[in-house]
C-alpha cells in the first residue's frame, strides 16, 4: 500500500477499526466498506444493526493479552483504525485520580497496545495506522481534561510512532472536531442546541460520520502515500476566536457592528 497514485480504493485489504460498532467509528468502517475493504469492527458489544460489508469481532481493548491474540490470529492486516475512545462529562475536582487514569487508559493506552499487536502485520504489509485524534487535545477541555490530555499524548504517540516505524509503516491522527452522531442531543441539547452549537462551526454544520470515514480513507490509502506523522484537522474550520465577538461587541454602534484596524500584533 506503498504506491503514490491517487487512488483510494483499498479493494482487498484487510482493515481493523476499534470502537466501529456505533457513532463515529460505525462511519468509519462503512467508508472502509464502501471503499472495497474488509473491514472488522472491534467492540465489547455487537452493533445494533449490523452494517453492510462489516464484520463484527467482540473484543475488549483494555485487555491486552486478549488484543494481541486477536491480531496475532488475522492472516493479514492492512490498516488499523484508533478510534475507541471517549469521556463522560466530568471536572477534575469531582473525581479521584483512578477515574481520571481510565478515561487516559481509553484514550491512550488502548490504541498504543493494539499498534503494538497489529505491528508485525503492518509492517509486511506496508499498511498504515489512522488515530482518531480530536480538537481536545490541542486546547483547553474543562469537563474533560483527562480525555484532552489523552488526545495530545495520542498525537505525539503517533507522530513518534511515525518516525520509529517508518518506511514500512504510515501513521496519521485524524484531529476531529464536533460531529452529530445519534448521542449529539447528550451533549448539545436537543435540536435547538445543536442548531446553535453548528452556527459556530465556520462551515456551518457538525461534521456527521461519514466526513470522519471519508477522511481516514484517504489517509490510509495510496493517495496519501508520502503523507506520515500528520495531523489532518476534521474540525470544518475550527472555532471562531472569542476575541472576534467580543471586539465586535465592544464596538457595535447605531450603524452596526464596527471593527478597528487589524494592527501586527493582531494579525
Amino acid at each position: 500500500m506503498d504506491r503514490a497514485s491517487g487512488d483510494t480504493s483499498l479493494r482487498g485489504s484487510t482493515v481493523v477499526v476499534t470502537g466501529g460498532t456505533r457513532g463515529v467509528g460505525a462511519g468509519i468502517a462503512r467508508a472502509f466498506a464502501d471503499a472495497g475493504a474488509r473491514v472488522l469492527a472491534c467492540a465489547r458489544r455487537p452493533p445494533e444493526q449490523p452494517s453492510p460489508g462489516v464484520e463484527f469481532a467482540p473484543l475488549d481493548l483494555r485487555d491486552p493479552p486478549a488484543v494481541r491474540a486477536f491480531f496475532a490470529a488475522l492472516p493479514r492486516l492492512d490498516v488499523l483504525v484508533n478510534n475507541a475512545g471517549g469521556t463522560p462529562y466530568r471536572r477534575l475536582a469531582d473525581a479521584d485520580a483512578e477515574q481520571h487514569a481510565r478515561v487516559v487508559e481509553l484514550n491512550l493506552i488502548t490504541p498504543l497496545t493494539a499498534s503494538l499487536a497489529a505491528h508485525a502485520h503492518l509492517r509486511r504489509s506496508r499498511g498504515s495506522i489512522v488515530m482518531v485524534g480530536s480538537v481536545s487535545g490541542g486546547r483547553p477541555s474543562p469537563g474533560s481534561a483527562a480525555y484532552g490530555a489523552a488526545k495530545a499524548g495520542l498525537a505525539n504517540l503517533a507522530a513518534s510512532m511515525a518516525v520509529e516505524w517508518a518506511p514500512e509503516v504510515r501513521v496519521n491522527t485524524l484531529v476531529v472536531g464536533m460531529v452529530h452522531t445519534g448521542l449529539a442531543h447528550l451533549h448539545y441539547g436537543g435540536p435547538d442546541g445543536i442548531a446553535a452549537v453548528s452556527r459556530t462551526v465556520p462551515l456551518g454544520r457538525l461534521a456527521v460520520p461519514a466526513d470522519i470515514g471519508a477522511a481516514a480513507v484517504f489517509l490510509a490509502s495510496d493517495a496519501a502515500a508520502y503523507i506520515s506523522g500528520a495531523s489532518l484537522h476534521v474540525h470544518g474550520g475550527g472555532e471562531r476566536p472569542a476575541f472576534l465577538d467580543a471586539a465586535t461587541a465592544a464596538t457595535a454602534g447605531p450603524g452596526g457592528p464596527r471593527r478597528a484596524p487589524i494592527t501586527d500584533k493582531e494579525s
